[in-house]
């Protein structure tokens, strides 16, 4: 039986025991920045320090932050051997339980090749991966040690922003230092076509609120006179894009580069029906910037929403009022070239040209969670990768993708001084921050295979 075949005997054989340990962790509620799930958050440290310990990690930390606690592992015992450290996080988004229709959030069940519950996919799934993905390669080889040096760092606030991430590097350069990064939260592009992602959006958040009356005021009494701060954002709003579906910001292109020629033929290489996209996104219809494809759109190109909207009484009995503030959340995603507080400044330009007289407002930009795009550089691990997800997922061939949310990656490639290359085992139909959030079970067997493969692909270079 070769090793390749041994992996994936391996993996089949234990998952029954990856899904038990994906439960019992999927159940701890370890929501980001939440203050009455702040135990949880280190309930869910420890819950992972004991699986990596486990797995036969002979060092494991558990780091404070600024919101929840880090895991730290090493695992350096292969001389010459590259080093790599494995960056992931343990949080989880915040759930609206009224919404989940399979089970309860945090009540995990298995059904047709599934494991729901939040976290499932984004992104415990993806850590219990890389310490099976570890179990493979050391049964397979019949190793007592990794081939290469692995070093984790699993954080607790990534769904926050990672506002601790920059000084929990600062604190711990030597701990941290690797050749190279595995960056594990992100999107494959389909079961059938895995996708290598090279790249990753940058993300600012910002939140407008516009005042009109000093308080809510009776609409009969005032109507037609009185400023009114919902009609003002929805004018301010319309006017975000132009008919082209570009974003309106002053300056904000002059940064954004062209695509070149061999990444939009990497992109086209993919497979691409519109039909199956909406099915997969739940989405209504497609829209964007014109002149580029979906894919472009998505992973090349820059854009802006609005997360949130709200004035008046939206959910409760109407009062018949004027509101007195109407506010909105922006989430802007920028790429390489751009930089994040360059674009802050546009913003803060642009809504003081656009409110009206008569009305009040209030900006505040979080650049303190802010994150910049990256984009993987040339380097022999990204080719070590593909030929592992090729042996870990079956296929002949795997194509190049990006990812359209954000990421520390920009900073931990900086920080670091080390290339960032992605691997993740999540899927669109997987529902991120939504409700009814899962993951495939094969594709998590076949992401620890591909990791397996790669420490041995490393072990060799």
């Amino acid at each position: 039986m070769t090793a390749d075949h041994e992996m994936h005997s391996y993996l089949t054989a234990h998952l029954p025991e990856l899904l038990d340990g994906l439960k019992e962790w999927v159940r701890i509620p370890s929501v980001a920045a939440a203050p009455e799930h702040e135990h949880d958050l280190l309930r869910s440290a420890h819950w992972l320090a004991g699986a990596l310990r486990d797995t036969g990690f002979p060092t494991t930390e558990i780091w404070p932050g600024a919101y929840g606690p880090a895991v730290h592992a090493v695992w350096c015992e292969a001389p010459g051997a590259p080093t790599v450290l494995v960056y992931s996080h343990h949080d989880v988004r915040a759930v609206k339980e009224e919404n989940w229709d399979q089970t309860s959030p945090f009540d995990p069940v298995a059904r047709d090749g599934r494991l729901y519950g939040r976290g499932a996919s984004d992104a415990k799934g993806q850590v219990l991966a890389h310490l099976w993905g570890v179990r493979a390669h050391l049964a397979a080889t019949g190793r007592e040690v990794p081939a290469v040096n692995l070093k984790f760092l699993v954080e607790g606030e990534e769904e926050a922003g990672s506002p601790g991430l920059a000084q929990l590097i600062q604190d711990h350069p030597e701990e941290l230092a690797a050749d190279v990064v595995i960056f594990s939260d992100t999107l494959l592009w389909r079961a059938d076509h895995p996708g290598l992602c090279t790249g990753v959006r940058g993300m600012l958040s910002a939140h407008l609120e516009i005042h009109g009356p000093f308080t809510d005021i009776h609409s009969g009494a005032v109507s037609g006179v009185a400023p009114n701060p919902a009609l003002e954002m929805a004018r301010v709003l319309a006017q975000l894009y132009d008919e082209d579906g570009r974003i309106t910001l002053p300056g904000f292109y002059d940064r954004v580069p062209e695509i070149p020629d061999a990444r939009r033929a990497e992109l086209a290489a993919l497979p691409f029906d519109e039909g199956d996209w909406l099915a997969r996104t739940h989405t209504r219809s497609i829209g964007g910037e014109a002149g580029y494809t979906v894919l472009e759109r998505l992973w090349e190109r820059p854009a802006l929403e609005v997360i949130a909207l709200i004035a008046g009484d939206p959910t409760e009995v109407s009062r018949a009022v004027i509101p007195s503030m109407a506010a909105m959340d922006l989430s802007i995603r920028t790429v390489v070239g751009q930089k994040v507080q360059e674009v802050a400044e546009q913003l803060r330009t642009w809504v003081a040209e656009r409110v009206g007289d008569g009305y009040e407002y209030e900006l505040t930009v979080s650049t303190n969670t802010s994150q910049e795009a990256y984009r993987t550089p040339e380097h022999p691990v990204v080719e070590a990768l593909a030929r592992a997800m090729a042996a870990g997922f079956g296929v002949d061939e795997v194509g190049r993708m990006g990812n359209a949310g954000g990421g520390p990656a920009d900073l931990l490639a900086t920080a670091l001084e080390a290339p960032v290359v992605f691997f993740g085992t999540g899927l669109l139909e997987d529902n991120w921050h939504n409700s009814d959030e899962s993951v495939r079970t094969d594709l998590l067997l076949a992401g620890a295979a591909t990791l397996a493969h790669l420490w041995g692909e490393l072990g060799r270079t």
